[in-house]
């Protein structure tokens, strides 16, 4: 059967998948799942029926270094609540973290840890070789910079051992560490306000300290460029887009009108400068033209006693630190026993990850190029909106100098090759944020699965509509009987599954089985059963290519609803006068919409769909998108012979959970 000429969307030939690394200090809760995971998941299996499962890699793992890491294990030791090393701890929280994305179906083909086994190995030269090439190609620099320092516990204080408050200009962070917001925002650490060590609480010192930067700040026209590019060239979302442009502003000082009084001779104390004066604003704001000269005004400033914030813009990107547990940096320069900071290794631990996965199914590693590199391929990175800063901003720059890219260059964006990102909102919980660091504390991933199973879940997840605005996980079974209303909101879309599906499902097997001996009855479907079957196909087609997953959901709704109600209708007729010629047309139209339906739904609930496929009794060729406008005649062995396997009554394909089916 042809489908219908319009234009459809084009997929890379190969694709590499990612979802954001989980800390290796913690078991997963809703938000890595449902906020991330799901979403990258579902792409990933729609992706392999469409290009083929050899063509397709998605990875993630565990972030196994870093300050937060350290602090927890060291807070567990000190309590005496854990007697291992901080690599036994990390590996434990690996293992439950593996264990509950399995439990989700989740098909990764590798869920690796950037400190442990073979990934870990592998991640450690890769890093090493990044550096070096970096660093022989001028894209670094050795800043000395302070770093809060505690008197009380002589000791160099890790970026979150510190607490205050951001320092840019309009960010509502709940939490500020030594160098970065809970939003993501970069400042220098000496910028934070009211800092307090959490070790004695008390204001720390700030020290010097000298460390391995990119020049970040160097790709910012770049970067801007890259961003006009995408707008008019890519179906990138507008929101993360218009995020990281926030960050591609001039270097800017905002100062509040009252810190002015008095003072006569400030424009001639600061560096080159032009000045935003909006009558109706609280503040004054000096725009700069290099960092250099937003620094030397923050000295200026500082000296004169004058309280001001300043505005988003890029800063060096630092590479290394001295936390004990972390990735070594090669010594250059007399610079020693430094490790990677944990952001920048985790933007390329992905490309690890890849690595590990060839060579594990016996390839040669040095393969992940046609996966990264090539003009073929396409990586999509699903991230949440509070990591914008590292993947859209840090890790694009990074990637480029990699390549060879200058920050002066002149790019043809259409001819090098790196990731897009899929940046969803928050997954809020019961209307607030939640995160293991917040006082709202969020629920387990593994908890949900007691009262919901996983499709439930992925199904619900993926309505949200993350892609748009942030949404509330709103769980019943968390709730106060008092503050239930109606039914329960994470089973409305699973039961588009579990009921009205199923209902279809049965009454197609039963019925073929009752009178046409298990057989599904051959003949030509009918021509308005064909046009909706496309439709529906298209624009499923349309939004996945858009990441687009609510609207997906939204298809899938409206077209097993239509097909249930051409059944119920018709079959109903056949039945009242008995015309078994109306029953088997109704039949052969219902199984094309049971053979479309469940290709459509396989990335979602993909165990159940090969429940249906297994008593459809058809071959694997059904998953394959080179044959979604084919009838399910197409994929059966033998069709003279072809029988259905027997379903019993009162089994279901997609199932409630057990807490949720009345005794």
């Amino acid at each position: 059967m042809e489908e219908r000429k319009i234009e459809r969307p084009i997929f890379p030939k190969k694709a590499v998948i990612t979802a954001g690394m989980p800390y290796g200090n913690k078991e997963l809760h809703f938000g890595h799942v449902g906020g991330v995971f799901v979403h990258a998941d579902t792409f990933a299996r729609f992706l392999r029926d469409r290009i083929g499962g050899e063509n397709v890699i998605f990875v993630s793992g565990t972030d196994c270094y870093g300050s937060p890491i350290s602090a927890s294990y060291r807070k567990l030791v000190d309590e005496h609540k854990y007697e291992g090393t901080i690599e036994d701890y990390v590996r434990g929280n690996h293992h439950k973290q593996k264990e509950v994305l399995d439990k989700y179906e989740m098909s990764l083909n590798l869920y690796g840890a950037s400190a442990l086994d073979r990934a870990g190995e592998i991640h450690k030269e890769l890093s090493k070789e990044i550096f070096n090439k970096l660093y022989e190609g001028g894209y670094l620099l050795k800043l000395s910079s302070p770093q809060f320092y505690d008197p009380d516990f002589k000791v160099l204080l890790n970026g979150r051992q510190v607490i205050g408050k951001c320092p840019i200009e309009g960010c509502n962070s709940d939490k500020a560490y030594a160098d970065e917001c809970a939003l993501g925002h970069q400042y220098m650490p000496m910028e934070l306000i009211e800092p307090k060590s959490i070790l004695s609480g008390k204001t720390p010192e700030l020290r010097d300290v000298t460390n391995w930067y990119f020049k970040l700040d160097e790709y910012n026209d770049i970067l801007k460029e890259k961003v006009e590019y995408l707008k008019t060239h890519s179906n990138w979302r507008k929101y993360l887009l218009n995020t990281i442009e926030e960050f591609l502003k001039s270097p800017i000082i905002y100062v509040k009108r009252k810190q002015l009084e008095g003072i006569t001779d400030l424009e001639d104390k600061l560096p080159k400068h032009t000045i935003i004066d909006d009558p109706k604003k609280a503040s004054i704001s000096y725009v700069f033209e290099s960092l250099k000269n937003r620094d030397e005004a923050r000295k200026v400033l500082d000296e004169l006693g004058i309280r001001f914030r300043t505005g988003k813009t890029l800063v060096p990107f630092r590479l290394s630190g001295n936390v004990e547990w972390g990735i070594e940096v090669p010594e250059k320069e007399n610079l020693e026993n430094l490790t990677f900071w944990v952001w920048p290794e985790s933007l390329w631990a992905p490309i690890s990850f890849t690595k590990a996965y060839l060579e594990s199914i016996g390839k040669d590693s040095s393969e992940w190029k046609e996966f990264w590199n090539s003009k073929d391929s396409k990586v999509y990175q699903f991230i949440g909106e509070d990591n914008i800063y590292f993947y859209g901003i840090a890790e694009m720059a990074l990637f480029m100098a990699l390549l060879g890219i200058n920050s002066e260059d002149k790019v043809n964006f259409e001819n090098i090759s790196l990731p897009q990102l899929i940046a969803n909102n928050h997954v809020l919980f019961m209307d607030k944020k939640a995160s293991s660091s917040s006082d709202i504390k969020p629920p387990m991933a593994k908890e949900l699965l007691e009262y919901y199973t996983a499709e439930q879940l992925r199904m619900h997840f993926l309505s949200l509509g993350l892609a748009k605005k942030s949404v509330s996980f709103m769980p019943q079974v968390y709730m106060k009987e008092e503050e239930k209303q109606g039914p329960d909101t994470v089973l409305k879309d699973g039961n588009l599954l579990t009921n009205v599906f199923n209902r279809l499902l049965r009454s197609c097997f039963y019925t073929a089985q009752k009178y046409f001996d298990g057989n599904i009855p051959e003949g030509e479907i009918s021509a308005n059963i064909i046009e909706e079957s496309n439709d529906a196909i298209l624009s499923y087609e349309r939004h996945m290519y858009n990441h687009e997953f609510h609207s997906v959901t939204y298809v899938l709704d409206d077209y097993i609803r239509k097909m249930n109600k051409y059944w119920a209708n018709n079959m109903k007729a056949a039945e009242a006068s008995e015309d078994n010629t109306l029953r088997k047309q109704v039949l052969i139209d219902a199984f094309h919409a049971v053979r479309t339906a469940i290709t459509l739904i396989h990335p979602i609930a993909p165990d159940s769909c090969e429940m249906v496929r297994e008593y459809l009794n058809v071959n694997e060729k059904l998953w394959r998108w080179d044959y979604i406008f084919e009838p399910i005649y197409t994929f059966m062995e033998d069709k003279s012979t072809h029988k259905l396997k027997y379903l019993e009554p009162r089994v279901d394909f997609f199932k409630k959970h057990e807490s949720q089916i009345l005794s």
